[in-house]
């Protein structure tokens, strides 16, 4: 199980890592499939969060998007969501205890991935 864990741990600073870069592109997997890199199309808001945490994508994608919420260790942390409109969804992290989280969003439709790191104060 430690394992596990710490390959998350590795693949989600990976993806930290690989979103800052400069030069983000879609890819192809090597399975053949296309991957659409969300980072290009959301952004999050506000960013230390105290209340509640917003994430606005700028195509109307948010209701068929699957949000989790992993603290830095890689355990999958509960918050209840709440879809506004097609553009945007609102997380209650009021209940969180202070902290960094990584906020993975994936886009059934189009395999679109992407992790943003936040911050609860």
């Amino acid at each position: 199980m430690n394992s596990v864990r710490t390959l998350f741990f590795i693949f989600v600073f990976a993806a930290i890592g690989h979103s800052a870069q400069a030069q983000q592109k879609d890819e192809v997997t090597p399975s053949g499939s296309y991957q659409f890199n969300l980072d290009k199309v959301v952004s999050i808001y506000p960013n230390p969060a105290i209340d509640l945490l917003t994430v606005k994508f700028e195509s109307p994608i948010a209701k068929r998007t699957k949000i989790t919420v992993h603290n830095v260790i890689g355990n999958l942390v509960e918050v209840e969501t709440e879809a506004v409109d097609e553009f945007e969804i609102r997380l209650k992290v009021k209940d969180l205890p202070v902290g960094y989280y990584i906020l993975a969003l994936r886009d059934e439709q189009s395999n679109g991935r992407s992790t943003i790191k936040f911050v609860k104060r």
